[in-house]
């Protein structure tokens, strides 16, 4: 281990202080969302206290860390339970602060760059049938223009955006009215790190955001999506207005807002969009994140050509 000696509690205090200069460059430069922040807070916090109690009374600095501490970390966190996708996020968020401390000369080398990501399971997501988001989508348009109120226009209107868009919670939460351009078709949604994207506006979403725009009244907010008292509507409500109709159709499974956006993925691949449209649309960074849509649609033709081809059981 490597370090100068230093008094009890100033390394600890000098931890700290690293980790918050982290924090504060990965919002401010790397303009990473709240979300991404606090997630990364959380993660070196834990991974700041398995090393103390890796290091027993030892006072440590964050130069002193090796290879070795953060496999340890790894270990112990898959023996505790975690899934090998949340073992992953951690090793992610030691491996940018490390290279945060590299870069701006604090250490040496990250000790974290030569530290494998564990293979992660191969998990599907949970999406609709093309026919139950046709009925759920279908049966919410006509209760809304059955009962005509605001909060009625609303709820239909997130679950056409959801759909129609694949937007995040965090996106349909962040919408402004100025962001939607009904005549044109298309949404300017802020997606991760700031990067915003203009994706398709169908004709049924384009319809119900109208719809409730003409009934939800005057507001000084820029929210498109707005509470009773006229704020921003919370990320919670978001979810409980469309949990709520999910539920209708759920036959079982736990859906949720993201699995709209799963279904919105699975159905524009299924039906024969192109890979690389489907991950602009979605906003990912990267083709590998895009691709587990493209598992979803193999595995469901699987069990299609197992039950309709005369040997498909055999």
């Amino acid at each position: 281990m490597t370090g100068t000696s230093a008094p009890t509690g100033a390394r600890a205090r000098a931890r700290r202080a690293w980790v918050e200069d982290f924090l504060r460059y990965a919002r401010a430069e790397r303009r990473l969302s709240l979300n991404t922040v606090s997630a990364y807070r959380r993660d070196l916090d834990q991974f700041e206290a398995f090393v103390s109690a890796y290091e027993g009374t030892r006072d440590w600095c964050w130069a002193d860390v090796h290879r070795v501490s953060i496999r340890s970390f790894m270990g112990d966190l898959e023996l505790r339970g975690l899934k090998r996708s949340s073992i992953a996020r951690k090793l992610g968020a030691v491996r940018a602060f490390f290279a945060f401390l590299q870069r701006t000369d604090r250490v040496e080398a990250s000790p974290a760059r030569l530290v494998r990501t564990p293979r992660r399971d191969r998990t599907l997501p949970s999406f609709l049938s093309e026919e139950d988001a046709r009925e759920l989508l279908d049966s919410a348009g006509e209760a809304a223009r059955r009962d005509g109120s605001a909060v009625a226009l609303r709820r239909w209107a997130l679950l056409e955006v959801l759909y129609s868009c694949g937007l995040r919670l965090a996106e349909v939460h962040g919408l402004d009215v100025t962001a939607a351009d009904l005549g044109a078709g298309q949404i300017r949604a802020l997606g991760k790190g700031g990067k915003e994207r203009i994706v398709p506006l169908g004709r049924r979403a384009s319809e119900a955001l109208g719809a409730y725009f003409g009934k939800r009244g005057e507001s000084t907010s820029r929210a498109a999506f707005l509470s009773v008292r006229g704020t921003r509507l919370s990320r919670r409500q978001i979810q409980r207005d469309v949990t709520a109709q999910l539920a209708r159709v759920a036959d079982g499974d736990r859906l949720t807002t993201h699995s709209l956006r799963h279904s919105f993925a699975t159905h524009l691949l299924d039906r024969g969009a192109d890979l690389v449209s489907v991950k602009e649309m979605l906003g990912h960074a990267s083709l590998s994140t895009t691709r587990i849509y493209t598992h979803t649609s193999v595995d469901r033709l699987k069990r299609v050509h197992s039950r309709a081809h005369p040997r498909g059981g055999e």
